[in-house]
């Protein structure tokens, strides 16, 4: 699946280009028919691929493009709400892990070099006690070992799960609280395969597709200071408020 859809967006399987076929893909791939049937349903909710029954897959989409709306400073980044259900439902959040690793080469994207001591840390957002969002964080240790200027024990992005939550004052940016120079961020969002991650905490099957936001957060210097990957599915919205 990841293979065919990088394909699609390089360009190199064109808009209306007919792919293997189910046999043909579970052969190369070395996996039954029903797993690559599975590829091709979750390329075909995502919009990528056609199949018609009895005429095969064929590419329905175009190589990847980038829509970016362009550069916002808001008067107060403190007033945004990170999320919130509809209605009157109830939300809940809750730490599941954290740990110390080091960084594997995909998070070179994210201007984290590869071997650097990060630290992971990921929340499940509920709605009534279903999980909706899947949010990992990543931050340099270096970084994530820093506290608040008077706060004593451990630094409270080191926290382990089940520790009480630690928060900045109201209308403090975390990233102000605990001295983080944060020049701008990058917000990337797309719609793809969820991680196996988020799919096992969400409870949907995996490679289920959904929303991904990618917020990538620099100092000064260019240098990444933490970055955030948010997951939910895809019958959920993202919304924005654009004040001044």
């Amino acid at each position: 699946m990841a293979e065919i859809r990088a394909g699609i967006a390089s360009g190199q399987y064109r808009y209306g280009t007919r792919l293997p076929s189910v046999r043909d893909l579970a052969e190369r791939h070395g996996v039954s028919q029903q797993t690559a049937a599975a590829a091709y349903a979750v390329l075909a909710a995502l919009g990528l691929v056609r199949t018609v029954a009895g005429s095969g897959t064929t590419v329905a989409a175009g190589p990847s493009a980038d829509a970016h709306l362009g550069a916002f400073s808001p008067p107060d980044l403190t007033k945004g709400t990170a999320w919130k259900p509809t209605g009157d439902a109830s939300a809940s959040e809750e730490t599941t892990l954290v740990r110390q690793l080091e960084a594997p080469a995909e998070m070179t994207e994210w201007g984290i070099p590869e071997g650097t001591a990060v630290v992971e840390r990921t929340r499940i957002r509920s709605v009534d006690g279903v999980p909706v969002q899947h949010k990992l964080t990543v931050i340099p240790y270096d970084i994530a070992s820093r506290s608040p200027e008077g706060h004593t024990g451990v630094p409270p992005m080191l926290a382990p799960v089940g520790a009480p939550p630690m928060r900045p004052p109201h209308g403090v940016r975390v990233a102000d609280w605990l001295g983080w120079d944060v020049e701008h961020t990058e917000c990337l969002i797309t719609a793809e395969p969820m991680s196996p991650a988020a799919c096992e905490a969400l409870q949907m099957p995996e490679g289920s597709p959904g929303f991904r936001i990618i917020n990538i957060s620099k100092s000064g210097d260019g240098n990444t200071v933490y970055v955030t990957m948010t997951t939910t599915p895809l019958h959920h919205r993202v919304t924005m408020e654009i004040h001044g």
